[in-house]
Formats: structure tokens, sequence, C-alpha cells
């Protein structure tokens, strides 16, 4: 490992660490969420409302589709760092080889899928007809480029879980360059609308996808990539399954229980679909800062838990959730004290920033509530817990989002936006608490110098 971008995550302070550690992780996701921005507020600015609402009513799905494999992603994240933290160094090359093998058959796959089910899974979901065509059109071009997604991103959780978030966040700045260049050039000047804006997305992530490749590839030591000895190794790849499926899995129903709540928004009109997109993008600042902290946790946890340091990772969860909270609490607010400026930035209609208001009022202000639950989350996983988390979220969160939608919403007198948008709280304030009763259970089951073990099974 190139000891410039290593960080010590076994030793010294947690929290001082920890934000050199999420830092850089932070500025990856806000930049990457800022040049997803571009391509809604250039769409909105240039080719209309209808085109900014296609591109929106495609978020839900296309998160519906990748969130499994992104999740197998965490699996190679925790399992890397276990190792690295044991200094494992052939368990730990093995680990790398098979991650990167599995993004390039996760990728096809999604690729296949999002050509072939776009029309139909877009019609399930509702989407206005009036967009439909060009929702699809969205989709099809844009997971031409899903294999180099995934390639990022497991070779960017592979880095992470060795301490280094400088070099994603390099790769991902000048990807993303090419991301905004390429849309105003697509948009303005060639006047593809929608197409030019999935292609421009399509080549940018193939870019980051080589540069994350390039960097493995001039590594040395156990997170070195040799291509042509990319390999699945069948012990590691159930490993990376056993955290990173049920990760996947969560990811995927969360989800679905907002591709039912796009459904209901869509049920709304173009306008309340437009509006619910901007102000998505820009409550994605928010979580994307957040989650910085949860993605620290999961390292710092799965290198301390392989190395044994076990009374670390208590501080290591009081301080993410510490940095959570702050974020959340600032961010958050900040959001909906300045959310119809910064909605007016992807649309000038007045009826767009007011339906993008009520999403915001109701979810950015208690936002925080949403990163305590996450961080639990990945605590629980830093140990090799997966199931569980999976268990509680599916069923504290999404089930009852469901269940929301199902019965309060269609009652006359509450079929509105603000009754969908009000699930959001009630069931992080529900899901968090049992998370947090199941860290202590966990904890004392698992933290102690009897549980000496790289990888553990629930």
């Amino acid at each position: 490992m190139n000891k410039k971008y290593e960080i010590d995550m076994c030793s010294g302070s947690v929290l001082g660490k920890m934000l050199l550690f999420a830092l850089p992780l932070m500025c990856s996701s806000i930049l990457q969420l800022l040049f997803n921005a571009a391509d809604i507020v250039v769409v909105g600015r240039f080719a209309g409302d209808n085109a900014l609402a296609a591109v929106g009513s495609n978020t839900a799905l296309i998160n519906l589709l990748t969130n499994l494999f992104v999740g197998l992603s965490v699996g190679s994240n925790v399992l890397t760092a276990q190792y690295y933290g044991a200094k494992k160094e052939s368990d730990l090359r093995e680990t790398v080889h098979t991650s990167m093998l599995l993004s390039l058959y996760s990728g096809v796959l999604l690729t296949v899928v999002g050509l072939v089910g776009a029309p139909r899974i877009l019609e399930l979901m509702q989407a206005p007809p009036e967009v439909l065509d060009l929702a699809v059109l969205y989709l099809r071009i844009y997971f031409l480029g899903m294999t180099s997604t995934m390639v990022y991103n497991f070779g960017s959780a592979i880095l992470r879980a060795v301490g280094d978030t400088k070099r994603p966040l390099y790769y991902l700045m000048g990807a993303g360059i090419v991301n905004v260049v390429l849309n105003l050039f697509f948009v303005i000047v060639c006047h593809m609308g929608v197409a030019g804006v999935a292609a421009a997305t399509a080549i940018s992530q193939t870019l980051s996808a080589f540069l994350v490749v390039r960097c493995l590839t001039r590594e040395r030591g156990g997170i070195h990539l040799e291509l042509k000895e990319l390999a699945i190794s069948k012990e590691k790849l159930a490993k990376i399954m056993q955290i990173g499926l049920p990760a996947g899995f969560q990811g995927t129903v969360f989800s679905l229980s907002n591709v039912v709540i796009q459904s209901a928004v869509n049920s709304f009109g173009n306008i309340a679909v437009a509006g619910n997109s901007a102000a998505a993008n820009i409550e994605g600042f928010v979580y994307m800062a957040m989650n910085a902290f949860h993605q620290a946790t999961i390292s710092f946890t799965s290198q301390n838990y392989g190395a044994h340091e076990y009374k670390r990772i208590y501080k290591i969860l009081f301080a993410g959730e510490l940095c959570v909270v702050i974020t959340g609490v600032v961010l958050g607010n900040l959001a909906v004290l300045f959310g119809e400026a910064l909605l007016g930035i992807y649309s000038p209609s007045a009826e767009v920033i007011a339906a993008g208001m009520v999403r915001l009022r109701f979810i950015c202000t208690l936002y925080a509530l949403c990163g305590v639950m996450d961080v639990l989350v990945g605590a629980l996983r830093g140990v090799g817990y997966s199931i569980i988390p999976m268990i509680v979220s599916l069923v504290g969160a999404c089930g009852l989002r469901l269940v929301w939608i199902a019965t309060v919403f269609q009652i006359p007198q509450y079929h509105s936006l603000a009754t969908v948008y009000i699930s959001y709280p009630i069931t992080w304030t529900i899901t968090l608490t049992v998370h947090a009763i199941t860290f202590a259970i966990v904890a004392r089951k698992v933290l102690k110098p009897a549980g000496e073990r790289v990888f553990v099974k629930e």
C-alpha cells in the first residue's frame, strides 16, 4: 500500500482519523451528486420539465436494480479490511481478485436487465405516459455504463478498506468534470436531451473505472491487482456473499419501498414528480455527507475486529454517531432553510419548487435519525453481522412504509404528498431503536477476548 494514502485505523485517535478518512469520502459523494445534479439541471433548464421528470422517474428504479450488487461491494470492503487488519496477505490477495471479477459479472448482468426490462418496469412504476418513452431511452443508455459503475464501486471499496479515500476522490473529480462537459455538449450543442445526459454519465463512469483499476494494478502487497490472475475463490466469494448479500438485499428492498413511494408520487402528475426529483437530489447531498461516517464505521470496525482491538470498536461507534448527528442536523436544516433557492436551480417553475419543499420539510429536518440508524448498521456489519440488521431494517423501515402507503395514504383526507413523506422519520425512529438494542446484544457476545475470529457467522 502506498503509505502516503494509508490510515492506521487500529491505533491512535479514533475521532481524528475517522474525520481524516471520512472527509475525502464525503467530498467524493458530494461531488458525485453535484455531477448527477448537473444532469438534472442541464435537462431541466435546456430540455424542459418532461425531460426532467423522465430522468427523475428513473432514480428509484436505478437504485433498485443496482443496490443488490453495490451491497456485495460492502462484503468486499468488510472482508478486505478484516484480512488487512489481521495481516493475512494471501487471503487479502484472493479477496481482491474475487471482488474485481465479481464486479465484472455484476455489471454485465445489470446491463442486460436494464436494456431488456426498462419499458415494462417503468410501466409498472406508473411513470407518467407523457415521459415514458424518454424515461426508457435514458435508462437503456445509462445501463450501458453499468459494468464500469460496478468496477469503480468494488475497486474503491477495496481502497477504502485499507484507509485510502483520497485517490477515489481524485478519480471521481476527473470523471465528473468530463461528465459535466459532455452534458453541456450533448444537450445544448447536439440537442440530444435525455439521451445526451445518459451517454455523458456512461462515458464518465467508464473513465472512473479505468482509473481505479489502474491504481490497483500499480499497488504492492495484498491489494495488488494482477489482471491475468482474476479468479473466483469459492471461500472468499462465500464470505463476501455472507456480508454483502444481506446488505445488498436490504438496499434493494429499501429501493423497492422507494419505488412504491415513487409510484405514489407519480400519481400526483409530472409537476409533483419533477419537484420530488429535484428535492431528492438536494436531500442526497445531506445523506451522502452522513453516509461517509457510515462507511468509515464499517472500515474502522472491520480492521479493528480483524486485529482483535475490540475496545476501540466502542470508541468508533461513539465517534461515528457524534459526527453523523452533527452533520445531519446542520446540513439537513440548511437544506430546508435555503430550499426554495436551491430548488430554483433545478427548475424555474413555482409549482415544481412548492412540490419539492414539501419533501424537504418532512425529510431533511429530521434526517440525522437516518444517519444514526446507518452508523449502527455499519458497526454490526464490521464485526460480521449482516443478516440481523437486514431483517430489522426491512421490517422496521421498508415494511412499515409499505403498510403506510397501503393504509394511511389511501384514506381520502390523508391522500397527499405530506402523508407520503412523513413515513420516513417515523420509520427511522422505530428502526434505529431496534438496531441499538441489537448492537448491545451482539457486542456482549462478540466483543470480548474469547471471540477472536476474523469472520463472524450469524
